[in-house]
């Protein structure tokens, strides 16, 4: 029997409606901040990822899914979404438009070559937002503010904001600097990946998981220190804007996330989820100001985030947070016989063009187990389909729910559903 591959999954009935959920609410979120939705290839050239994601980030020296493709040309599968949106920006001229910034917003699969653990996966679903364009740090907070409101939308609780700043590109270099003085002595008690870091970025080694909780790094410079006068002012500005829409905060010195194109604001959103322990982070993100003009563009900032959805199952499932109400149907047909399926059938498609999920009966099932089908559909009536009902043209309604039958004119079935179905969705 042929399977899928190591750390992929299958989507199918509770969980796939889950998904849609939160497909719909987080474009219904999108509408309200005034963001458009941007797609991009699954797969693009090679060195797109490696220059915008960064030759010394894990994603690039470990997880990438690269491939050579029949013109002989270097493709990876996506694994993040920021460098693909960004070289759409700059392939279809977007920096033109007028209402500037542009603000997107992305839902689509990533690859990454990892240890697939609880809500962690090859293939895995983000959502993410990228706005750019403006410096604004007005900014910073409203891409914050997503996340968080969307997490408060589904249920979740204790939601808190770590946030840090690597400053621009000068205090970058200063900081760059004084970690690689620190570092040099110690780097024969670090791991192989930190002594890799040291020469190409010494910043991602505050973000290892090997060795994070050493005294060496506890005790390493603060990027606070090293910031410019500019930069202190833009992260101020951030906390200001993120306590004036009352998202609490936590500043961590460590965060550095782990992608190399980011500049200023830096942050992950976590919620308090049972059973998640320290590992709670749903989402991060962070200012990115030189990507663009890194990837041939015109020197223009920007700042995004990306939220994974397999995790926010997990966490949704954790907290026994259910976002989806039951499934039912408006009406199942059930015809009595063969010979009256294709009247049925057409009334099956009547009913669906005029907006009631229907369904019929496609296995010539028994009268009573077709009953009991219509209970597993939940279904809010029944309509039976028999040879009186064909001659007469006058139809059986069961409300499946008080048992009440009635003979309805086969002309007047929309308005009669449309009635009963309509002051049933008021009555919820």
């Amino acid at each position: 029997m042929i399977q899928k591959p190591k750390g992929t999954y299958d989507t199918y009935g509770v969980e796939s409606r889950k998904i849609r959920y939160l497909n719909e609410l987080f474009t219904l979120l999108m509408d309200k901040y005034n963001y458009s939705q941007v797609r991009t290839p699954i797969f693009e050239n090679s060195e797109l990822f490696h220059r915008g994601v960064g030759e010394s980030s894990d994603i690039v020296t470990k997880e990438t899914y690269d491939f050579t493709d029949r013109g002989n040309r270097n493709m990876t599968l996506r694994p993040e979404g920021t460098a693909g949106v960004v070289r759409s920006y700059i392939e279809n001229k977007m920096y033109g438009d007028a209402t500037k910034p542009t603000k997107l917003w992305y839902n689509g699969f990533m690859y990454r070559y990892e240890r697939p653990q609880s809500g962690r996966f090859r293939e895995f679903n983000q959502f993410g937002v990228e706005v750019i364009g403006s410096s604004s740090a007005m900014l910073d907070a409203e891409v914050i503010s997503i996340p968080v409101n969307f997490y408060k939308l589904l249920g979740l609780k204790g939601i808190k904001v770590n946030i840090n700043t690597l400053g621009d590109l000068e205090s970058r270099n200063n900081y760059r600097q004084a970690l690689k003085d620190y570092f040099k002595p110690y780097l024969n008690q670090l791991c192989t990946d930190c002594n890799n870091r040291f020469e190409k970025n010494p910043l991602r080694i505050l973000d290892c998981k090997i060795d994070h909780d050493k005294d060496i790094m506890k005790n390493a410079p603060k990027m606070i220190d090293y910031l410019n006068e500019e930069s202190k002012i833009h992260y101020e500005k951030v906390k200001k804007y993120l306590e004036e829409l009352g998202i609490e905060y936590v500043e961590n010195p460590n965060l550095v996330r782990g992608l190399d194109y980011y500049t200023h604001t830096v942050f992950e959103v976590e919620a308090e989820v049972e059973g998640f322990g320290s590992q709670n982070v749903l989402c991060g993100g962070g200012r990115y100001d030189l990507l663009v003009e890194m990837l041939d563009g015109p020197s223009t900032p920007a700042v995004g985030f990306a939220l994974g959805i397999e995790r926010l199952l997990t966490a949704l499932d954790y907290e026994n947070i259910d976002i989806i109400e039951e499934k039912s149907l408006d009406a199942y047909i059930i015809p009595m016989s063969d010979n009256e399926s294709e009247y049925a059938f057409k009334l099956l498609n009547h009913l669906r063009m005029n907006g009631f999920n229907s369904d019929i009966d496609y296995m010539g099932r028994k009268i009573g187990s077709n009953f009991k089908q219509a209970d597993r559909f939940n279904s809010k009536y029944v309509i039976i389909i028999g040879e009186e009902e064909i001659k007469t043209n006058i139809i059986t309604i069961k409300d499946n729910n008080t048992k009440e039958e009635y003979k309805i004119d086969a002309n007047s079935i929309i308005s009669f559903l449309d009635e009963r179905i309509i002051d049933d969705h008021e009555k919820i």
